[in-house]
């Protein structure tokens, strides 16, 4: 496979499954990212998406760079 390629694919994976991990958990603590207007709810709920998206994002390279043995 193309390592390019490689790359954008695990890239796009771990971050689209790390926001979706900080969605649910927002979820679960009653976080609601699509309440009306900006309150404190919504505000910590996007906070954890953009943190699990972040971490997802961060733990795929760790996983690829461990695959190939080179750094980014």
């Amino acid at each position: 496979m193309n390592p390019l390629l490689m790359e954008g694919l695990t890239d796009a994976i771990g971050f689209v499954g790390g926001a979706l991990l900080g969605f649910w958990i927002g979820q679960l603590v009653g976080f609601d990212i699509f309440a009306a207007g900006y309150n404190n709810n919504s505000i910590f709920g996007i906070l954890l998406v953009g943190l699990g998206g972040g971490a997802g994002l961060q733990l795929a390279r760790a996983w690829r760079r461990k695959r190939t043995g080179k750094k980014d």
